[in-house]
């Protein structure tokens, strides 16, 4: 396994190096000049000529490219041209709240689409499989921007001042704060330039898993609350392919051989969905699992914007319209890095899924 993993690392290479190389590009091929984006019409000939200057945007494509490269490779993203800031310092700040998002969207998807899937596969035909995929069908079909400012507005305003409210945006109710756990257990992280100081301050920025580290369970249920429409929103789409996809692999294994001798030898009919028919069709359930995290991401940017969450979507959503070619870039690798390292661990998982795997 050891070498199978170090052979799809290796041949992950290419393929970042392949995405870095279309970003560059694309991001500068947008129309626009970023000085005018980020100064404003206003901004004189003299000043825009300074300002792109000062940021080596006036060197040939191919040099800034090599320059980026040979940043990249040593682990420095740059200096974004809107904000003077690393922008590996505003990952840090941006990327925990999308990792908390994505991570309750895949997990929604699953823990919703995968019964779906079986109760409409074991009920073929009948009225349950025809109102489960009729939901996966409009499941699908929502774009993600309006089924976020649908929740919104009926949770939000139609029902004000009920039980049922959920607030429609922000990360915390206004007035709370979360305090990093480092700072609450006085733990030495070191310099702010350290490895191991960014690494708690990414934790930290996780207001849940913060909130479950320190034991503070009024942050917890807010932050919570706060993720729950955004999250809704996010894994509609997953969770409708997911419950097709349960569906469609689950009535091809309960069509074998060794089902029906299991049904005839009077075995419960749970233990014949669930330990023996779902068990060998989750494979293609955990195949696109893995892939619905492209979904997922390139939703977090429409999702996060609506709901005003303060993470990679939104920022790369700003860095776009702002012409800020380091964030785009280092962004859309990180999100690139994630979905490769994800497919990876769903190919690793089959091994444990079914022992009959052998990675070679």
């Amino acid at each position: 396994m050891f070498q199978y993993v170090i052979r799809r690392l290796l041949l992950a290479i290419p393929v970042l190096f392949g995405i870095l190389l279309v970003t560059f590009i694309l991001a500068r091929l947008i129309p626009g000049d970023p000085c005018k984006a980020i100064l404003g019409e206003k901004a004189t000939q003299d000043v825009c000529e300074r300002f792109i200057r000062e940021r080596g945007l006036d060197k040939p494509i191919h040099v800034q490219l090599g320059i980026y490269i040979r940043d990249v490779a040593r682990g420095d993203f740059g200096n974004s041209i809107r904000y003077s800031r690393p922008v590996s310092i505003i990952l840090i700040e941006r990327l925990p709240l999308t990792v908390e998002l994505g991570f309750i969207a895949t997990l929604l998807a699953a823990l919703i689409g995968i019964p779906m899937g079986i109760i409409s596969a074991v009920y073929s035909n009948s009225l349950a499989d025809v109102i489960t995929m009729v939901t996966a069908n409009i499941g699908v079909s929502m774009p993600v921007y309006w089924l976020g400012l649908m929740l919104a507005y009926v949770f939000a305003l139609l029902l004000k001042d009920t039980p049922l409210w959920l607030p429609p945006s922000g990360r915390l109710t206004a007035g709370l704060a979360s305090v990093p756990f480092y700072q609450v257990y006085n733990l030495n992280a070191g310099a702010p330039e350290s490895f191991r100081f960014h690494v708690y301050e990414f934790i930290g920025n996780m207001y849940v898993i913060n909130s479950l580290i320190t034991g503070n369970w009024k942050i917890l249920w807010d932050a919570i609350q706060h993720l729950i429409l955004p999250s809704v929103a996010l894994c509609t789409i997953p969770m409708s392919i997911i419950a097709r996809m349960t569906r469609s692999s689950m009535l091809e294994v309960l069509g074998l051989d060794y089902i029906r001798t299991a049904r005839a030898k009077g075995m419960p009919k749970s233990k014949v969905v669930l330990k023996h028919a779902f068990r060998n069709a989750m494979l293609p359930v955990f195949t696109i699992i893995g892939l619905q995290l492209g979904t997922i991401f390139a939703g977090a940017v429409l999702t996060e914007t609506i709901f005003g969450l303060a993470g990679v979507g939104r920022m790369l959503f700003e860095a776009i319209t702002a012409r800020d070619y380091p964030i785009v870039q280092a962004f859309t690798l990180v999100i690139a890095i994630g979905y490769v390292g994800m497919n990876l661990l769903v190919d690793v998982s089959y091994v444990f899924i079914d022992p009959r795997i052998k990675l070679k």
